[in-house]
């Protein structure tokens, strides 16, 4: 998903309600707020695949054939080879991501809670 023109943001930002081009702060904050989040979450998103995409898959490549091997299990962040069939290893590979999703996401919003109550408590010390 890319931001521009076609998102609708670029081309509303002079239309605060037929002021004769009069221009409301308060609609451009919103909107700027909105891609601002809507990039972080992109971001988000493409961090946590990739990361996933490296810690379950061993080898990639066009097609998951006999070679293949599907990382599970081990010490955390030390997944050990497995040997399976495809329809089995395809399924091991599905929980994989899965988890390492969920670990991810869990992660990312421990960290965001415990950095926004620290901007909070520096905010009301100011």
């Amino acid at each position: 998903v890319t931001l521009g023109m076609e998102s609708g943001f670029g081309s509303d930002f002079g239309s605060g309600g037929g002021g004769g081009g009069k221009l409301d702060p308060g609609l451009i904050m919103e909107q700027v707020k909105v891609q601002i989040a809507v990039a972080n979450a992109q971001e988000l998103l493409q961090r946590m695949t990739d990361k996933c995409f490296r810690k379950c898959i061993g080898k990639p490549g066009g097609a998951l054939d006999n070679s293949e091997q599907v990382r599970t299990g081990g010490r955390i962040g030390h997944p050990q080879p497995l040997s399976l069939g495809l329809p089995l290893r395809l399924c091991v590979l599905q929980k994989c991501i899965a988890m390492c999703m969920d670990r991810y996401m869990d992660s990312w919003n421990t960290v965001s809670r415990a950095y926004n109550s620290r901007l909070q408590r520096e905010r009301a010390n100011m």
